[in-house]
This record gives structure tokens, sequence and C-alpha cells, in this order.
């Protein structure tokens, strides 16, 4: 790793490493960082003294962004070449969506996006960051892979369009389908990635759409299939060979899933019975993907939610600003990458079920943290009366 410092007299991998340990322990804040300090954990790890959390927010802003890309495929390589990433249902995955990170009606940078709120004051100028994620799904780990920041005045889309050209040259064999939400269902954007033979699996809402509307008159004529998807009982349609989406360059594929299941209400404690329907249009052929195994890809793309984003957010406090800066923002996103691909990685590989069991992932970081004030020289200014 490096930065832009012409004359550092602090190593760039001081920062990361103390960045990582942030993360690691969820420390929360670059504050929270400097409060342990005085921790002989930190004189063995960086072999240094614990930068200030200015200095950690200024060579933040400094970092060369491809250093940590190289770091995080370098651990993807690593993990790969041991045989320890597995894909779903014979497949190599990869879930691609977007995510705002913070907003704020005051701090602001050249990086931020903006957009009018009508409050009770009046309307407001609101300032908020987006970016879009690229996650790699495995049965056990779930890698994040790369993260490109939508830039003022674009959409999410070309985010994503930028993102891939950088992902497909440095990960070529690392994924073989993509799944995104109903946005991403746009002719240049499968075309693209038919053009780099990806897979794509979209959800299809617009109604509008001729496939949608031919896809719905082939549901009519044709008997639906019995099938189960966790404990929830379905219908499925699968009709496939479809021309109708004018600009798309492969033949397309529609499947439906109309699922019933039962919700138990915690206020009466009786069991509600609820429906819900799921419609996917993909290019995935019959012979790689059966209609059981698209409908489980398809649900398949809230992981990146549920255990990317969600747990990023309310865990490892990846929506902290740590430095309100278009690079520093970046720096501490791929970091807190980083940091989650090693975390899960040892986890799943370096401990045995028996010793997992029955242990969320917060104890482990509490072990960490725990780690750490252990090693605080607390008899020096805490002494019994």
């Amino acid at each position: 790793m490096s930065d832009e410092r012409k004359f550092p007299r602090i190593a760039t991998a001081v920062f990361i490493k103390a960045g990582l340990v942030m993360y690691w322990a969820r420390l929360g804040s670059l504050h929270g960082l400097r409060q342990s300090e005085g921790s002989r954990f930190w004189k063995q790890w960086l072999r240094h003294k614990m930068p200030s959390e200015d200095s950690v927010g200024r060579v933040s802003a400094l970092l060369e962004r491809n250093g940590l890309q190289r770091i995080v495929h370098d651990v993807y390589t690593r993990l790969r070449r041991n045989k320890a990433l597995e894909g779903r249902a014979g497949l190599t995955v990869a879930v691609l969506d977007g995510h705002e990170t913070h907003a704020s009606y005051r701090r602001h940078c050249d990086g931020c996006l903006r957009r009018k709120i009508n409050t009770q004051s009046g309307e407001r100028i609101q300032y908020y960051h987006r970016n879009v994620t690229l996650m790699l799904l495995g049965e056990k780990l779930r890698l994040l892979l790369d993260v490109e920041a939508q830039r003022p005045g674009e959409n999410e889309i070309a985010a994503a369009r930028r993102l891939l050209e950088r992902v497909l040259k440095s990960y070529p064999r690392a994924f073989r389908l993509i799944l995104a939400d109903a946005l991403y269902a746009e002719a240049p954007f499968i075309n693209y990635l038919w053009f780099h033979r990806k897979y794509v699996l979209i959800v299809l809402k617009d109604e509008r759409r001729d496939i949608y509307q031919d896809s719905q008159g082939l549901f009519k004529i044709h008997e639906p299939i019995r099938g189960s998807y966790r404990d929830r009982e379905c219908l499925w349609w699968d009709v496939g060979d479809l021309t109708s989406w004018s600009g798309v360059d492969s033949r397309l594929r529609v499947v439906r899933s109309f699922e019933s299941y039962g919700v138990k209400r915690q206020a009466t404690g009786e069991l509600e019975q609820q429906t819900a329907e799921w419609m996917w249009v993909t290019n995935l052929p019959t012979n790689l993907a059966s209609t059981a195994v698209v409908v489980l890809l398809g649900h398949a793309r809230w992981d990146i939610e549920n255990y990317g984003f969600n747990e990023l957010v309310n865990g490892w406090h990846a929506d902290h600003v740590y430095k309100h800066h278009p690079i520093a923002i970046d720096a501490f996103y791929l970091l807190a990458f980083l940091a989650f691909n090693l975390f899960h990685a040892f986890l799943e590989l370096n401990l045995k079920p028996v010793v997992r069991k029955g242990k969320s992932d917060f104890h482990w970081a509490r072990l960490m943290a725990a780690e750490i004030f252990q090693a605080y020289p607390f008899s020096g200014f805490c002494r019994s009366p």
C-alpha cells in the first residue's frame, strides 16, 4: 500500500492495520480507535505508535485506491487457490446492487450527490453518498469484491457499468452469473454482460414491457409446476425462448413463483397465511439451471442486503463517516470490505464447527476487543482506595 504523501513519517501499512482492527473489534470511530492507544497490543501489531485521528483521516484521503483493490483481490485469489470458494447450485454467482451510505443537510464534499427534500421548514437540499457493490456468493463464504461510487449527475446503472468494466478485467473467471434487481432490467446492461459471456438473472416488475405481457399470456396456457422453496409451498411457471424484448441479443426466459407461507404474529400468537409472487427474467438455459435453481438464485439476490449492507451498517459501523472526503469514504469502505472478507474467511475456515456452534459473529468481535483492552495498563491510574 502507498499514498500520495511525498515524505511520509509513518508507513501507510500502520494506518491500514489500525483500520482493520478498528473494524474487527467494532470500535466504531477513529476516536474509539485512539482511546485504546495505551494498550500494549498496538506496539506488537503496529510496530509503531498509534497515529492521531487527524492523521488517519488525512492519510485516508491520500490513499491509492488501486492498492486496496489489489489486496482484496489477493484475498480472493488465495481463497480460490485453496478451493475455499464454492458456487451456488453449480454456478459461480455474483450479486450487484446499489446502497446509500449516509446523508446530511450540512456536511458535504465534491463527491456528494444532491436532492431536494420537503421538510416542515420548507424545501432543503440533502447531500448523500451512494455506491454500487459487487458481492460474490458462495455456499459458505460471501466475498465483497469491489465498490464504485455514484458520481453527481449520473444514475446507478452508469456507476454499475463502470464497476463491471473494472471487475471483469480483475476477476474474469470469478463468476458466471450476475443477480440484480428490477432497476437493471435494461437491454444495454444485459447485452454488455452477454458480450462478456456472463448470464444475468433480473427481477421483472415493469408490466409495460412486451416480455412481461407475453409471459403473462403464456402462463395462462401452461400448467404450473408444484415445488417448494425453504418452508414455502410454491407454484412455478417457466417459459423460455422469448424474443419479445426489443434490443436484447440473447433469447430470454421468464420464471414466475407463487409462494404460500405462514407467519406467526407476535401479538396474538396465531399463524397467518400469506402469499407472495415473484418474477425473474434470465438468459440461463434450462440445462444449466432448472426452474427450482432459478427460484433459489432469484431469492439469493437478497444476500447482499442481509449479509452485506445490513451487517456492514449494524455490525461494522461502515455507514459512519470517518472522513468526509470522496477518496477517504471509498478507502474506508474498501477497508471494511477487506476486514469483512478476512473475518468471515477466518471464522469459516480456521475455526472448527464445534467451536463456532452457538456463538454469533459479534461474540468473536468482543473477544478481539477484549484482547486489546486486556493489554491496557489500568494499574497505572486505577487504584483501589
